[in-house]
């Protein structure tokens, strides 16, 4: 028996990222529909809604899933590709939950994941082949005047490779020891992107440590960190802080990072970057009620949410999975906290319901913010009286 035919270029969803690829052994003969239930029914309820296989698929963040599968004595052996248009953490969670399946049916089985593939690379060489061969073609037609001029101008715009960097070779761009002002980025991936950009300026730290080379390079020139806008980003930024001699702090929108954003993004975020002091005071924790500090410490790993009124008195405590349907009934919601993710689909109801504090476990792909609406994370809220107490949400 086989499944349906893979696709090679999933339509369904929009703006594929990347292809999950595992091969499946089940200790008897079972049929496709059997495999795909398995995979459902066995990581339903793993996660919040955001994570959950059938969710994603309603949304068109993930494809179909298509699997291929023949029995061979008493046994079945197949594959299963799924494709995502999830970020990279989303999609290894997503991938490690499908390999986490152990039966189909009464049946005992085994799932590996064979790889992961980032669809973009192949789509990337893809273009690049074709516009070699188009240039080659487009020369050829030129006049000799012409095709040196155009040799003269490719050159000017051909990216620059990534080179490296003092004792610890860090990665790094070509202007790294001639600038007077830095970039100081995460990782080679997040290099790569600026140097696409035409930013050669730009070094990486290469993890949460901070190498002593860029410690040494802070006190020289002037410093920008540009951060993944993301928990791991904040800590990041913390050792920094500690370590090295920062005078700008540029962030990626929120939930995003800094090697997938586009050269529009990137300047902006520039562009927009604060002063050290002025990124401390927007990044410190923040203190709510105590009732809202109680309500974060009881929902921690729960998948729960707590509606409040204007005075945190509970008006409901549901399921995450169940959040939207509640909140779409219950009048006089002004604070929402829940064990889980803040996604636009959220935001846009919270906002419509008249909510003023929406509180999470974590913010993911929230674009549009509205103005009467306050986002907040568990991480963002400090314990009351603590030296570094700022503004309430209450006194918005």
């Amino acid at each position: 028996m086989k499944g349906d035919a893979k696709l090679t270029n999933s339509s369904s969803i929009p703006t594929v990222k990347y292809t999950i690829q595992a091969k499946l052994e089940v200790e008897g003969v079972v049929e496709k529909p059997d495999i795909i239930g398995a995979l459902f029914g066995q990581t339903e309820g793993l996660f919040s809604p955001d994570l959950d296989l059938r969710e994603l698929q309603r949304n068109n963040r993930v494809g179909r899933i298509e699997v291929e599968a023949k029995g061979y004595h008493n046994k079945t052996l197949g594959k299963i590709t799924v494709t995502s248009s999830l970020n990279k953490a989303s999609t290894s969670i997503l991938a490690a939950a499908i390999e986490s399946v152990d039966r189909v049916g009464p049946c005992g089985a085994k799932v590996a994941i064979e790889k992961i593939e980032d669809i973009r690379i192949s789509k990337r060489k893809q273009i690049v082949k074709r516009a070699k061969e188009l240039l080659k073609k487009w020369t050829l037609e030129e006049t000799p005047e012409t095709d040196e001029l155009l040799r003269e101008i490719m050159d000017s715009l051909r990216p620059c490779e990534i080179s490296t960097y003092g004792q610890e070779q860090l990665h790094a761009g070509p202007d790294v020891s001639s600038a007077k002002e830095l970039i100081i980025v995460e990782g080679r991936a997040d290099v790569g992107n600026l140097l696409r950009c035409g930013i050669r300026n730009v070094v990486a730290i290469g993890g949460a440590r901070v190498p002593e080379t860029a410690v040494k390079l802070s006190k020289e020139k002037e410093v920008t960190a540009f951060l993944d806008g993301d928990r791991a980003g904040d800590l990041i930024l913390k050792e920094l802080t500690n370590a090295a001699k920062l005078g700008y702090v540029a962030r990626a929108p929120p939930g995003k990072e800094v090697e997938d954003l586009t050269c529009k993004e990137i300047m902006s975020a520039l562009q927009n970057k604060l002063p050290i002091e002025a990124a401390k005071i927007k990044h410190a924790r923040i203190t709510v009620s105590p009732k809202v500090t109680e309500a974060i410490r009881k929902l921690r790993g729960t998948l729960e949410a707590t509606l409040f009124n204007d005075t945190y008195v509970p008006i409901a405590q549901v399921p995450v999975s169940e959040l939207t349907s509640k909140l779409s009934k219950v009048e006089n919601v002004v604070t929402v906290v829940f064990d889980g993710i803040i996604t636009q689909r959220l935001v846009d109801l919270a906002s419509e319901r008249k909510v003023k504090h929406l509180i999470g476990e974590r913010v993911s792909g929230v674009v549009k913010r509205p103005s009467n609406l306050r986002l907040l994370t568990f991480n963002d809220i400090a314990p009351e009286n603590t030296s570094n107490k700022t503004k309430s949400p209450d006194s918005d």
